[in-house]
């Protein structure tokens, strides 16, 4: 992944409403009818937000009737969870997630 990618994705995260979806999403899949309910926006306001999220691979889609349906990406998440491991954990810890030596200053 490229830094463009990866501030699209630090980016989708930077709204508290993009944060209260996800952790609305964390109990299974919801309809769009009860995103809106939990969080009192409109609709043009829910499908901005999760435009950004679906593009950025958080969020997958599918649509049913005419509602849309959504759910965590399971691959999304492992692309955050990666994403944050590659910008916080030194080389030194990355794959032991302990200091070595040098960074103790042994």
């Amino acid at each position: 992944m490229s830094y463009r990618d990866d501030v699209r994705l630090v980016k989708a995260l930077a709204d508290e409403n993009r944060l209260a979806i996800l952790e609305l999403l964390q109990d299974g899949e919801k309809c769009g009818c009860v995103l809106l309910e939990e969080l009192h926006i409109t609709q043009p306001t829910l499908s901005h937000h999760m435009k950004i999220l679906c593009d950025a691979g958080i969020v997958d889609s599918c649509k049913d009737g005419k509602w849309m349906h959504y759910s965590l990406s399971l691959e999304g998440s492992k692309i955050l969870y990666d994403l944050v491991k590659r910008y916080t954990i030194s080389d030194c810890d990355y794959k032991t997630y302990k200091k070595c030596d040098s960074c103790r200053g042994e």
